[in-house]
């Protein structure tokens, strides 16, 4: 069997321009039509190509694509996913009730929290617990910005009830 991935392309802030870039080159675009932003076809740091669609000998698959969050030859973040862990962090940095070495905790729970692993339960307990304290505004702030980010594992674990 043949089957194989197609290249995606994605703009800088994680729209998808085309989950089939190599074999639908037509719908390629150069900025993004939702955001204005520059769109890109490979990695930013090992030059891999996005994975896109996945296309089987002999079948049409019809897929729900969604942009990876990290590549899969460099495990490095995609630019979307750096965005939105850098905010999340700028985030943490506004959070005046909090003293310099809580926000570190904080933000050393983001990066745990992404990377998934054994880490999860305590990353989770550990953000729920100073971000608790921050307010319901920065918890809604949070959820916005790291939803996308997240796995499965550490959603649940931060929000049990979505």
């Amino acid at each position: 069997m043949n089957n194989w991935y197609d290249t995606a392309q994605i703009c800088l802030n994680g729209h998808v321009i085309n989950s089939m870039a190599q074999s639908s080159p037509e719908n390629n675009q150069k900025f993004c039509d939702q955001c204005g932003a520059e769109t890109i076809t490979n990695c930013k740091s090992c030059n891999a190509p996005i994975r896109g669609y996945y296309h089987v000998e002999g079948a049409i698959v019809l897929q729900d694509y969604t942009a990876p969050s990290f590549c899969y030859n460099c495990g490095k973040p995609y630019p979307w996913i750096e965005k939105k862990l850098m905010a999340a962090k700028e985030l943490a940095d506004e959070i005046d009730s909090l003293s310099e070495e809580e926000k570190e905790i904080l933000k050393k729970s983001i990066d745990e929290l992404v990377e998934g692993g054994p880490k999860i339960e305590v990353a989770s307990v550990r953000f729920k617990k100073i971000v608790g304290r921050a307010g319901s505004q920065f918890a809604q702030a949070f959820k916005e910005i790291l939803i996308d980010v997240l796995s499965e594992a550490a959603k649940k674990a931060i929000w049990p009830n979505p």
